[in-house]
């Protein structure tokens, strides 16, 4: 069973979820676009090891979301996106430029970020996923 961590926790918890999630899956924005990519998509390139390395990335996003206490039900939704992300990235070409596609972390963070708004941890304004800021769209 999971504990209940204080309110600093959650907030320092939240804020390095958010950082991996941006980092992974948003950092980047394609010039003259809104399609934005992050080291999920890059790194995946890589052959054996790339889906390896940003995997264990969003594992680590789950294990802090079971430490803030989300349901079951919310973890296996979290762990079938991994698996998902997991599945595209096996697909030699079609699967790395799906892998682009297919945000994991930031589906993982909206589902945290919607449980912990129910809970009441963090305002409704928060429960969306964070979008950068204008001078972070390098």
């Amino acid at each position: 069973m999971p504990r209940r961590p204080e309110d600093a926790q959650v907030e320092a918890a939240l804020r390095r979820v958010e950082q991996l999630a941006y980092w992974l899956d948003d950092r980047y924005r394609l010039p003259g676009t809104r399609f934005r990519f992050g080291f999920d998509g890059i790194v995946g390139l890589i052959p054996g090891i790339g889906d390896v390395a940003t995997n264990l990335l969003t594992a680590y996003i789950i294990y802090e979301a079971w430490r803030l206490g989300i349901p079951t039900s919310t973890l296996a939704r979290m762990i079938a996106n991994l698996g998902v992300d997991t599945v595209v990235g096996i697909v030699p070409v079609i699967g790395d430029v799906l892998d682009f596609g297919f945000k994991a972390n930031r589906r993982n963070l909206r589902l945290l970020h919607r449980h912990l708004s129910e809970r009441g941890v963090v305002d409704g304004k928060r429960a969306q996923a964070p979008t950068p800021a204008p001078s972070e769209s390098t």
